[in-house]
């Protein structure tokens, strides 16, 4: 499995593309599939950009991406209605279950909760020192 990548890291791609035309997306996603970003709408981008100067011609694009990263910060109380909106489609036996699943997607994501780190207060939960509903 690749390392985690860091979200302030700024990576460099180089496409040789057709100026003004929109390149197979096949082409671009081995090289920016892993940066989390879509090929069909990089690639229609960049025929845009290359439209008016490089029309026709083969062109060197240098793609510079950085931040792939979301980063946000929500209540616990957000959580927690997030967790009772997905409840009928949730696996867990009760709500406090559905809002661990809510927690590990901001694990997902990079947002923290008031602050927190996410897991910090699945611990929290499983050990009984944050008081969640139960219904």
């Amino acid at each position: 499995m690749p390392p985690k990548f860091d979200p302030s890291q700024v990576v460099d791609v180089y496409v040789r593309v057709t100026g003004g035309e929109v390149g197979a997306a096949s082409s671009l996603a081995p090289k920016i599939g892993p940066l989390g970003l879509s090929p069909k709408k990089i690639g229609e981008d960049i025929a845009k950009e290359t439209a008016k100067d490089w029309k026709g011609l083969r062109v060197t694009v240098k793609l510079t991406v950085q931040n792939r990263q979301h980063s946000g910060n929500i209540s616990l109380d957000d959580v927690i209605e997030i967790a009772r909106v997905m409840s009928p489609r949730s696996m867990a036996k009760d709500l406090s279950g559905t809002i661990k699943e809510i927690l590990g997607t901001c694990v997902s994501v990079g947002c923290t909760v008031d602050g927190k780190d996410p897991k910090d207060l699945q611990q929290e939960i499983n050990e009984g020192v944050v008081e969640v509903p139960l219904e």
